[in-house]
Protein backbone atom coordinates (compact mmCIF):
# COMPACT_ATOMS: atom_id res chain seq x y z
CA UNK A 1 0.00 0.00 0.00
CA UNK A 2 1.52 3.35 -1.18
CA UNK A 3 0.76 6.17 1.69
CA UNK A 4 0.90 9.73 0.37
CA UNK A 5 0.49 12.41 3.52
CA UNK A 6 0.17 16.12 2.94
CA UNK A 7 -0.72 19.14 4.93
CA UNK A 8 -2.84 22.28 4.11
CA UNK A 9 -1.69 24.91 6.21
CA UNK A 10 0.40 22.77 8.15
CA UNK A 11 4.12 21.32 8.25
CA UNK A 12 3.72 17.63 8.06
CA UNK A 13 6.23 16.76 10.67
CA UNK A 14 8.32 13.11 10.61
CA UNK A 15 6.12 12.42 13.69
CA UNK A 16 2.84 12.96 12.08
CA UNK A 17 3.66 11.30 9.10
CA UNK A 18 5.01 8.02 11.54
CA UNK A 19 1.53 8.59 13.39
CA UNK A 20 -0.54 7.98 9.97
CA UNK A 21 1.51 5.23 8.71
CA UNK A 22 1.10 3.11 11.98
CA UNK A 23 -2.62 3.72 11.80
CA UNK A 24 -3.22 2.70 8.73
CA UNK A 25 -1.14 -0.38 8.97
CA UNK A 26 -4.15 -1.69 10.86
CA UNK A 27 -6.37 -1.00 7.37
CA UNK A 28 -3.94 -2.73 5.62
CA UNK A 29 -4.18 -5.96 8.10
CA UNK A 30 -7.91 -6.02 7.29
CA UNK A 31 -7.90 -5.85 3.65
CA UNK A 32 -4.99 -6.10 1.66
CA UNK A 33 -6.68 -4.91 -2.11
CA UNK A 34 -5.82 -1.28 -0.92
CA UNK A 35 -3.71 0.07 -3.42
CA UNK A 36 -2.80 3.45 -2.00
CA UNK A 37 -3.94 6.15 0.50
CA UNK A 38 -3.93 9.96 0.10
CA UNK A 39 -3.93 11.45 3.86
CA UNK A 40 -4.24 15.37 3.66
CA UNK A 41 -4.06 17.23 7.30
CA UNK A 42 -5.67 20.28 7.24
CA UNK A 43 -6.14 23.13 10.19
CA UNK A 44 -8.69 26.02 9.80
CA UNK A 45 -8.48 28.15 13.16
CA UNK A 46 -8.93 25.89 16.01
CA UNK A 47 -10.14 22.78 14.00
CA UNK A 48 -7.86 19.82 12.91
CA UNK A 49 -9.38 17.93 10.36
CA UNK A 50 -7.54 14.83 8.54
CA UNK A 51 -9.21 12.88 5.09
CA UNK A 52 -8.39 10.48 3.24
CA UNK A 53 -8.94 8.90 -0.09
CA UNK A 54 -8.62 5.25 -0.40
CA UNK A 55 -7.97 3.79 -3.87
CA UNK A 56 -9.35 0.09 -3.47
CA UNK A 57 -9.34 -2.47 -6.15
CA UNK A 58 -12.72 -1.05 -8.66
CA UNK A 59 -13.85 1.44 -5.84
CA UNK A 60 -12.84 4.63 -3.91
CA UNK A 61 -13.12 5.33 -0.39
CA UNK A 62 -13.50 9.00 1.19
CA UNK A 63 -13.40 9.85 4.79
CA UNK A 64 -12.94 12.57 6.51
CA UNK A 65 -12.52 13.68 10.69
CA UNK A 66 -12.72 16.76 12.71
CA UNK A 67 -11.19 17.20 16.12
CA UNK A 68 -9.53 19.68 18.18
CA UNK A 69 -6.08 17.86 18.50
CA UNK A 70 -4.33 16.41 15.47
CA UNK A 71 -4.00 13.06 16.34
CA UNK A 72 -7.58 12.41 17.79
CA UNK A 73 -8.52 13.52 13.91
CA UNK A 74 -5.81 10.96 13.32
CA UNK A 75 -7.51 8.90 15.49
CA UNK A 76 -11.32 9.29 14.03
CA UNK A 77 -9.88 9.19 10.53
CA UNK A 78 -8.16 5.25 10.89
CA UNK A 79 -11.77 4.37 12.90
CA UNK A 80 -13.65 5.19 9.87
CA UNK A 81 -11.61 4.21 7.37
CA UNK A 82 -11.45 0.80 8.92
CA UNK A 83 -14.84 0.63 9.55
CA UNK A 84 -15.75 1.59 5.49
CA UNK A 85 -13.54 -0.94 4.67
CA UNK A 86 -14.83 -3.71 6.62
CA UNK A 87 -18.46 -3.08 5.37
CA UNK A 88 -16.77 -3.28 1.95
CA UNK A 89 -14.83 -6.73 2.53
CA UNK A 90 -18.07 -7.60 3.46
CA UNK A 91 -20.35 -6.68 0.78
CA UNK A 92 -17.97 -8.59 -1.71
CA UNK A 93 -18.17 -11.93 -0.32
CA UNK A 94 -20.93 -13.99 -1.26
CA UNK A 95 -23.93 -14.25 1.71
CA UNK A 96 -25.30 -16.73 -0.23
CA UNK A 97 -22.51 -20.13 0.22
CA UNK A 98 -22.06 -19.31 3.70
CA UNK A 99 -25.83 -20.00 4.33
CA UNK A 100 -25.03 -22.92 2.07
CA UNK A 101 -22.39 -24.06 4.48
CA UNK A 102 -24.32 -24.08 7.69
CA UNK A 103 -27.34 -26.23 6.18
CA UNK A 104 -24.59 -28.95 5.04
Amino acid sequence: MQLNVTGHHVDVTDALRDYVSAKMQRIEKHYDHVTDVHCILTVEKLRHRAEATANLRGKRLHVEATEENMYAAIDGLADKLDRRILKHKEKQCDHHAREVQKHA
